[in-house]
């Protein structure tokens, strides 16, 4: 898949290396192909220069582009250069994937892209992208908002979360967790998680709690209750409901139900198991149960999820050992 990120003026070097790790690695996994646009040479917030091979009407012929968090002046001045605006109204006329990282929020809203829309940017930033743009539904608790052809992210590291969330939509679990294990980071994070934790947590708690949840997910298949997990913490259940939320920013229901789908997520990709052991091994009950679950959450059967994404439409470099889709 094609990919253009526009490049610009004193934007900040983090989302660009978001973009180029899980984006602009065509040696190692080659799934998308990544073009920097811009107008000439472009000096990077970190001091570093870039000369972008295109210009930024090459937006408008990508399959996806990708707004990198914009420069802090920006957000003081309300300063969007105009050609930048309109060569991203282009390329969302042209039907491509409109993506924004941190604060690239503005730049799509600027755009008129999120107009009507659910949204998300940092934190910090959200109650100025309301009052700059009533017509945007600004939620700013979640990591990102997946819109289909337009999808937000938080700041910072809810950037590579979204980033592979992409790529698990668009390749299967088994494939972001390929990239996701390459840089060494959690392969998922669903959304609707908090961008922030309660900082009051004391770092045992924490540690505990991480404890937990790998023990969680080594017994997934087991009928697991908040009361089990409290137990194996050590911690009233109250405690331990309040705990969790304060380190994940869910509950244990709804963190255990994404780990379970997310299992069976694999096991549909790497295995041929029916889908009644696909469900018991990932301790989502009855096939019906299974189904119903998985449906609501990501909006297709099992058996079709399989047939989208199983290994068999994969074959293997044997240059690096990578799986290219066929």
């Amino acid at each position: 898949m094609d990919v253009a990120m526009p490049v610009i003026d004193d934007m900040p070097m983090y989302e660009l290396g978001i973009a180029y790790e899980v984006f602009g690695t065509q040696w190692l996994d080659p799934w998308y192909s990544l073009k920097l646009c811009g107008s000439g040479p472009t000096r990077i917030e970190s001091g570093f220069t870039l000369t972008p091979a295109d210009g930024l009407d090459c937006l408008a012929t990508a399959e996806m582009v990708l707004i990198p968090a914009v420069p802090h002046a920006w957000l003081r001045t309300r300063a969007i250069p105009p050609d930048l605006i309109a060569a991203v109204r282009a390329a969302a006329s042209a039907g491509a994937r409109m993506v924004s990282l941190c604060s690239g929020a503005f730049v799509l809203a600027a755009a008129g892209i999120l107009d009507g829309m659910r949204a998300t940017t940092h934190w910090q930033q959200a109650s100025t992208l309301a009052r700059w743009h009533p017509l945007v539904e600004v939620d700013p608790t979640v990591l990102y908002v997946d819109n289909g052809d337009v999808l937000t992210s938080a700041g910072r590291s809810a950037g590579l979360d979204l980033c592979l969330h992409i790529v698990r939509r668009d390749f299967g679990a088994h494939v972001a967790n390929q990239v996701a294990r390459r840089m060494v980071v959690p392969a998922h994070r669903p959304g609707g998680q908090s961008q922030y934790v309660d900082n009051s947590v004391p770092a045992e708690d924490s540690d505990s709690m991480g404890a937990v949840l790998q023990w969680a997910c080594a017994h997934l298949a087991e009928p697991l209750t908040v009361e089990i997990l409290a137990h194996q913490a050590k911690m009233s259940t109250r405690t331990f409901v309040r705990r969790f939320r304060e380190a994940t920013g869910t509950t244990p229901r709804q963190w255990l139900l994404s780990q379970r789908l997310n299992h069976a997520k694999g096991l549909l990709e790497s295995t041929n198991l029916p889908i009644g052991l696909v469900s018991e091994h990932s301790g989502l009950g009855s096939a019906a149960n299974f189904r119903q679950h998985f449906g609501a959450a990501i909006g297709t059967t099992p058996t079709d999820y399989r047939r989208a994404f199983h290994q068999g439409r994969f074959a293997t470099s044997s240059a690096a050992g990578n799986r290219v889709p066929v």
